[in-house]
């Protein structure tokens, strides 16, 4: 468009030129060798342009000769390029639809027409043609060359980090995708395979550099950048609770500044001031990731703050966590289990109740049992609440990959995944025709259902303990006890060997009729176990 535009100028600039002189008549006169030659002005200006059009004319047509031969060569050239090109595509779009002999014939037909070093891509079609083929040696040798070439390494390593993946070779995969992340920390696959392996290693100081270096290339959004960078201060101040728990303290902070409602982080910064003993300022942060979440863990946690707390204490402490989140399942339970230990069962017993009729879970219904137990010792009712325990849904817990864990990880052991577990209740069994009385009740007919109280007087259960330890001494005792010999007057005959007389069917045996350094084992048909008050079976 700007060319034509030019052209148009420059026919307008002309003809302006051509009327100008028109209208200004002249004579031209030229002494030439005493030669007068003279014309009109209007005729001079047109040969003088005539000639300079015949010159550029006949500079391009001796040019036009002289380069021929570059040209013809360049033209062959240009159309063996575009050949090879259409093939390099055409085997591309083979080895992407998995025609693995169409993707090597087009392979072949490239390099014939493109050198390997000007086209790269030769290489990635060839690799790609292995491995349909199944030839993976094949693959891995064109990957490596791709890794040597500056232009293509990114590619190549690449393909080696997934053949590792493959072979299960982690440490070399560990190698590939670390050097890959070195040379560009842009790439999105480099970088978070480089970030697992680190932090599956435990190089929490090497996986927040290189998490901060993928903030700064905009590789990941600025929201997962925080939460993984506060998964990985988590991760880092667990490890040092124990022996730094200041610094502990200052990265389960700075983590929850980044993620203020990240659980695992609240707990971690609340254990580690309690070392401290900043137990006021431990509480506000429990309290304050109790409003935004419940969550058992916190529970117990702010219940047990102190060390030196009466039951009492803790079920204040716990009926203040209620007062944050009413009507909530874990606020319930929480005062629910603080109540159980302070010994008072009626409240204990009504929060229970009051959490399974909003949520009826499995730790409702095993509190419940658990009250059981502590306040009447009837086994029926208790075997009735762990029944329906067994029948209602799961409890929530930390979930990754399908891996159950009883407290958080940062790391899935499953597949090695960053920040993969999720408070949430575990799969249960698969579902299937519901059988007679497998189906989960409700509370209410739970109680509907719950056997009557019958009057037993649990024992505790350290006395029943000494009673069946001393009732075992006891028998051991009389069994091992020798008989006394009647006095006669007259000696005794010989008698036989011990081996050789028979046992009385009830005489007491000692060392179970063998030698005492070698007693063996009681023989349970040949003598009755002796009878005792428990019985388990």
């Amino acid at each position: 468009m700007i060319r034509l535009v030019v052209f148009a100028l420059f026919v307008l600039l002309l003809a302006y030129g051509f009327s100008w002189f028109a209208d200004r008549p002249g004579d031209l006169s030229l002494i030439w060798e005493g030669q007068i030659y003279q014309t009109k002005l209007i005729v001079a200006v047109s040969a003088i342009i005539a000639l300079v059009a015949a010159v550029m004319i006949a500079w391009w047509f001796v040019r036009l000769i002289w380069t021929s031969p570059h040209s013809v060569t360049r033209y062959f050239r240009a159309r063996k390029r575009d050949r090879g090109y259409q093939a390099l595509s055409t085997g591309l779009i083979a080895a992407g639809a998995g025609n693995a002999l169409l993707a090597r014939k087009m392979a072949a037909r490239s390099r014939g027409l493109i050198r390997a070093d000007q086209e790269p891509l030769i290489n990635l079609l060839e690799a790609q043609a292995a491995l349909i083929e199944g030839r993976h040696d094949e693959a891995r040798a064109k990957f490596e060359a791709m890794a040597n070439d500056p232009e293509t390494r990114e590619l190549g390593l690449r393909g080696l980090y997934l053949e590792a993946r493959r072979l299960g070779a982690n440490e070399a995969a560990r190698q590939y995708a670390e050097k890959a992340a070195d040379n560009a920390p842009y790439l999105p696959w480099a970088a978070q395979a480089t970030l697992e392996y680190r932090s599956q290693a435990g190089r929490w100081d090497d996986a927040i550099r290189l998490l901060e270096q993928q903030k700064a290339a905009r590789v990941v959004e600025k929201a997962e950048a925080n939460r993984l960078h506060a998964v990985l201060l988590t991760a880092r101040a667990g490890e040092k609770l124990e022996s730094d728990p200041a610094g502990a303290r200052d990265d389960a902070l700075q983590a929850l500044k980044l993620s203020s409602d990240f659980i695992p982080a609240a707990l971690i910064a609340a254990k580690a001031l309690f070392r401290e003993g900043g137990l006021r300022k431990a509480a506000s942060i429990l309290e304050q990731a109790w409003k935004s979440g419940p969550h058992p863990e916190i529970g117990r946690t702010y219940v047990r703050a102190r060390s030196g707390d009466s039951t009492l204490d803790r079920l204040k402490r716990a009926e203040r966590l209620e007062g944050m989140r009413p009507n909530n399942v874990e606020s319930l339970l929480v005062v629910a289990q603080a109540a159980l230990d302070a010994q008072e069962f009626a409240k204990a017993r009504a929060k229970a109740e009051a959490a399974a009729r909003m949520q009826p879970r499995e730790a409702a219904f095993l509190l419940l049992a658990d009250i059981e137990e502590a306040e009447t010792g009837d086994q029926g009712r208790v075997r009735h609440w762990l029944a329906q325990a067994l029948k209602a849904p799961r409890d929530p817990a930390w979930v990754a990959d399908g891996f159950v864990s009883d407290k958080w990880l940062p790391v899935s052991p499953i597949t090695g995944r960053l920040d993969a577990f999720e408070w949430k209740a575990p799969f249960g069994q698969i579902e299937g025709p519901i059988e007679d009385g497998s189906q989960p009740a409700s509370i209410e007919t739970a109680l509907k259902t719950l056997p009557p109280l019958r009057d037993v007087k649990p024992e505790s259960p350290v006395n029943d303990h000494r009673i069946i330890e001393l009732e075992r001494a006891a028998t051991i005792a009389e069994a091992v006890r020798p008989t006394p010999a009647p006095a006669r007057a007259k000696p005794k005959p010989v008698e036989p060997a011990a081996s050789d007389k028979a046992p009385t069917p009830h005489e007491a045996k000692p060392f179970f009729g063998g030698l005492p350094d070698d007693p063996g084992v009681r023989d349970t048909r040949a003598e009755p176990e002796p009878k005792t008050r428990l019985r388990l079976f």
